[in-house]
């Protein structure tokens, strides 16, 4: 197994990062550009589904403009894994921000004056997507410099991140219902700003001695030559891509039409307050599915995850079934907390499990492949809806749900994952007393 040949690689990080805690200043900045720039993009859906409606699009034109954003990243965050293993991760991702920040504050102009083109916001969407490829490779990789508890620091994340998406999407339907569509935009132009300051401010602390010489002996290698190495060692883990095949249906099946058939159904049913409102429960759910992922720590996080996941179907289920805004806000609460404590799952698996010198292009792999089918799912939504109605597509999506977290569980290597930190427990009670005194005076 991968994980295995690995493992040695791991544990000199993990004891240099030991004497990291979670919070700390460098932290808290990081923190706080996460949290921020999630709750421009939990506005975003609001946004889009308030201002094409109003300007006499449907619920194709939503799915579209959300797929343009999505491919633009799907297809090119592989790049920007190389590129993240080449450069400072940080420049990268201040560069990104400070472009979605142009490109969002264009936006704004074009919804205040009125002059709303379909192919404009697909566009500029597009753009956002590019931008977005480049920053997201750094995330990975910038967590397991920043604090030794990668799990705490991926749930103390999350939570910021929910409870931003708590927010975000009410905040949202205030402006929209008081201001218009335009300003939406502006403030989610304004998050991007707030989050390169303090990326800004960020000082990262040096890469461990083996990823900076192959970040040094990388410079002279061909960029085919770095794609074919990530894909190599992202092709070893079966755990990995057996997870980013299974999500490759959920993309189409599940997700890519839960977001854009969501949002409409419940602005054209109910109003955007009333979307405001059960997204906000959604970031409710996610925030509780954070903070358990911050207490309980278990031994296969993959098999953990995936049960928290079957959660999930309450969210689409409950829209498609037509009930009331309480109930559907209720399922969307259970749907946050399963997909949230499924991602801090995930994330620290990545992130302990792959050595640091390859974990950018691994991680933009993982993106690239979990992503890669939404925006089929999005632009299908509106021809599937058409058909079928958006109802009997969001019952199938809730159905759907299930299957994928049955797949995920029929997977030998993710359900017997078995944490990092634990194998390497196991390992040093089970060596040699001088191995074992000699790893305590290192």
């Amino acid at each position: 197994m991968a994980g295995t040949s690995a493992q040695p690689t791991r544990e000199g990080p993990v004891r240099r990062r030991a004497e990291r805690p979670v919070w700390s200043r460098d932290f808290a900045l990081f923190f706080a550009a996460r949290a921020v720039a999630r709750l421009g993009d939990t506005m975003l859906p609001v946004a889009l589904a308030a201002g094409l409606l109003q300007h006499g699009y449907g619920a194709g034109a939503v799915g579209l403009a959300m797929a343009a954003t999505a491919a633009a990243f799907a297809g090119l965050v592989v790049f920007g894994g190389v590129i993240a293993d080449r450069f400072s991760t940080r420049k990268l991702m201040i560069g990104a921000d400070l472009v979605r920040l142009a490109a969002q504050a264009l936006t704004a102009v074009l919804f205040f004056s009125g002059h709303v083109v379909l192919w404009e916001i697909c566009a500029i969407g597009f753009v956002n997507g590019v931008a977005g490829a480049v920053f997201q490779p750094g995330v990975a990789s910038t967590v397991p410099r920043l604090a030794s508890d990668i799990q705490g620091a991926n749930g103390a994340i999350r939570v910021a991140e929910s409870a931003a998406q708590l927010a975000g999407p009410a905040v949202a339907g205030l402006l929209v219902g008081f201001a218009s569509p335009g300003g939406v935009f502006a403030a989610h132009a304004a998050t991007y700003a707030v989050s390169a300051l303090c990326l800004l401010l960020l000082r990262l602390p040096p890469l461990p001695p083996r990823a900076r010489e192959h970040t040094a002996g990388r410079a002279g290698k061909a960029f085919r030559a770095d794609l074919a190495e990530g894909w190599r060692e992202f092709r070893a883990r079966t755990w990995l891509w057996g997870v980013i095949a299974v999500w490759c249906v959920y993309m189409i099946a599940v997700w890519g039409p839960t977001v854009p058939l969501v949002a409409t159904e419940v602005v054209q049913q109910h109003g955007a307050r009333a979307y405001g409102l059960v997204n906000s429960a959604l970031g409710a759910g996610t925030v509780v599915g954070g903070l358990l992922a911050l207490r309980l720590r278990p031994r296969r996080m993959l098999r953990a995850g995936a049960i928290a996941l079957f959660g999930f179907a309450a969210f689409p289920a409950t829209v498609g079934a037509g009930l009331d805004v309480p109930v559907m806000a209720a399922g969307a609460a259970v749907a946050g907390a399963g997909m949230s404590f499924w991602g801090v799952m995930w994330a620290t698996s990545v992130q302990t499990q792959v050595p640091p010198d390859v974990l950018n292009r691994i991680h933009a792999y993982d993106v690239a492949g979990s992503l890669a089918m939404m925006p089929v799912g999005q632009a299908l939504a509106g021809p599937a809806a058409s058909v079928l109605g958006a109802g009997q597509v969001l019952l199938v999506a809730g159905a759907m749900s299930f299957v994928v977290c049955f797949a995920l569980l029929a997977i030998p290597a993710v359900r017997g994952l078995v944490r990092a930190d634990a194998t390497a427990a196991g390992s040093a009670r089970t060596a040699p007393a001088g191995e074992r005194a000699g790893a305590r005076r290192s």
